[in-house]
């Protein structure tokens, strides 16, 4: 009798795949899950990539100034311990290397048909999202050689475009729709600007402000984990803190508020002027009939000329702000510094180096702040007031001048600083700047950058868009006789909550959602008897490529589902793809912003 009984078969065992369903089913009743949280995994991941990368440029750049002046001293220090005649050989080889880089590049990516885009702006505003890994190599080679022999422009540039890169690459290899992949791209950017700056927020806005022309969460959100990683990231490998650390500004009456306002009003009226000037010496490059290593070379000859006169033009900029704000400078020493690194930083600029012009640009706006203060110490020398304030208000106004993004440089300004003291002052210098210099200068200097290649930021591809461009293409569907097993295992290998179905010639039957299939679970016998067309939902919403995104919206109010499924037509009925709630909310917040 006993031994009868433990013959008998027990049950049928649940397949592993249904056990592991009934785990899920019951992790994501407890922590739903949706695409905006998964958007959000992916752009921390991007900001450790865009630091790691970013730290990697940072190493080769120290590597190569070495080799270059056999000092591993800060730019500045190293130029000044070089003879006269090193200074000027030292960036005209740097600028032919960069140049020569950019020319055998050119030459090598005419022969291949370009389904991608070198810029990132472009990428993010017009584009797909994908960014060429070959065209951006070869950009970021050529910065290396300019930046580490001394070229007066910044390396939040390559920082940038490699961070961007690598986000492009990442979209691309999940094979994720154009929406997401154009703001992974913006997550990258905003890496790169946190890593160069220690400035999450900034970089943030940065991106929000400049290339989206918009600040919504929808958006908002994955860009600011991005960068707040990336700057965590960087902060472990370099130390906090950060990085012009002022020196306990004090306002010592109110009545020093319309002064410093001033220095708003100042920052609106010379910025317009730097920009111009800026364009004028690119146009007089652009006439001289030589070869890209030529004229890079011509401007690294130029630049070492001014650095006999000053070894201070040379480098971005950022240890000569260090100095400006914690050394005792004289008035005329200041102005000459001014002057001259407005030229270094035009004329590699102008030639056609790869880098940027951000940092220099921060320099001379705290250049120009501190010359205002210390004019003011000199004609009304009874005025208690702290120089170097003046300096760092500057800063921030003339960026808000030159970028048109005032929001951006008041955060800039603060966490450059850390010194809550300046926040109210940068508000309202950064403001006034802003509408000051929009009165005479239309174009600020990283609108040019799309304006010049026909991509107006108000005036966006992505505002023509249509529902097409936003499809999925191969979404998961199964055949109408897949059995529960193979539905089970569907859900077990793919993070989705719904499963599409189709007939023949993948006609759209309906879709299975996960919470349907709750009450199966625990029934191991129908593992090989339930079919797909026993339980699929054949009144799903489905929509098609010609409809509006109102009738969209429409179809996603009905049911709770992060996709819908998108057919060829309504009559035909062939499933072609899926479109995303939220690629068509990012969608929107560009198209506000444009």
């Amino acid at each position: 009798m006993d031994q009868s009984r433990e013959n008998t078969p027990g049950p049928i065992p649940p397949s592993l795949f249904q056990q592991l369903l009934k785990c899920k089913v019951w992790l994501l009743e407890r922590f739903p899950i949706r695409e905006r949280h998964l958007t959000l995994l992916w752009a921390a991941l991007i900001g450790i990539l865009g630091a790691l990368v970013s730290e990697s440029f940072r190493r080769a750049t120290d590597v190569l100034h070495f080799l270059a002046t056999g000092s591993d001293s800060e730019i500045i220090s190293s130029f000044a311990q070089l003879p006269p005649w090193q200074r000027i050989v030292v960036p005209a080889i740097g600028g032919l290397l960069a140049g020569t880089t950019l020319w055998l590049g050119n030459r090598l990516m005419m022969r291949q048909p370009q389904k991608t885009t070198t810029d990132y702006m472009e990428a993010i505003v017009v584009g797909n999202g994908n960014i060429s890994l070959p065209a951006s190599l070869v950009k970021s080679i050529s910065a290396l050689f300019s930046i580490s022999t001394g070229a007066s422009i910044g390396r939040e540039g390559p920082l940038v475009q490699l961070s961007s890169l690598v986000a492009s690459l990442v979209g691309r290899f999940r094979k994720l729709p154009v929406a997401q992949r154009r703001h992974l791209v913006a997550c990258g950017a905003a890496a790169g600007i946190a890593s160069a700056y220690n400035a999450p927020i900034a970089g943030s806005f940065f991106v929000a402000e400049i290339i989206l022309g918009t600040v919504v969460v929808e958006s908002l959100g994955p860009l600011i984990l991005a960068a707040v990683v990336a700057a965590f990231i960087s902060q472990l490998l370099h130390g906090g803190g950060p990085i012009y650390k002022s020196a306990g500004f004090t306002l010592h009456t109110y009545w020093e508020l319309p002064l410093l306002s001033l220095v708003g009003l100042l920052s609106g009226l010379l910025a317009p002027l730097y920009l111009r000037f800026l364009r004028l010496v690119e146009r007089l490059f652009s006439k001289i009939t030589l070869s890209a290593p030529a004229k890079l070379a011509l401007g690294g000859v130029i630049v070492g000329l001014l650095a006999i006169i000053s070894p201070d033009v040379c480098g971005n900029g950022q240890g000569l702000l260090t100095t400006l704000f914690h050394q005792n400078w004289f008035l005329d020493e200041i102005l000459a510094i001014l002057i001259l690194k407005i030229i270094a930083t035009a004329t590699t600029f102008g030639s056609g180096a790869v880098g940027g012009v951000f940092t220099p640009s921060l320099f001379i706006g705290a250049a120009i702040g501190m010359l205002y203060g210390r004019t003011l110490l000199l004609v009304f020398p009874g005025l208690h007031l702290d120089p170097g304030m003046y300096g760092i208000v500057g800063m921030g106004s003339f960026i808000s001048a030159t970028t048109g993004a005032p929001l951006m440089s008041i955060l800039m300004g603060f966490e450059l600083t850390l010194d809550y003291t300046l926040a109210p002052l940068l508000m309202v210098t950064c403001v006034i700047a802003y509408y000051c210099s929009s009165i005479f200068e239309k174009e600020f200097i990283y609108g040019e950058s799309l304006e010049r290649k026909g991509a107006s930021f108000f005036n966006q591809q992505l505002a023509e868009a249509k529902i097409i461009d936003l499809i999925q293409r191969d979404p998961i569907a199964l055949p109408r006789n897949a059995t529960f097993a193979e539905i089970a295992k569907a859900f077990v290998q793919h993070p989705v909550q719904h499963l599409y179905v189709i007939g023949r010639e993948s006609q759209f039957l309906g879709a299975i959602s996960l919470q349907d299939i709750r009450e199966f679970l625990d029934q191991p016998e129908l593992e090989n008897m339930l079919i797909a067309a026993d339980i699929v939902n054949e009144n799903f919403p489905r929509i098609s490529p010609d409809q509006g995104i109102s009738e969209v919206f429409e179809k996603f109010s009905v049911v709770r589902s992060e996709r819908l499924p998108v057919v060829d037509n309504l009559d035909a009925n062939r499933l072609i793809g899926s479109i995303s709630k939220t690629d068509i909310m990012l969608f929107l917040a560009g198209k506000q912003g444009s």
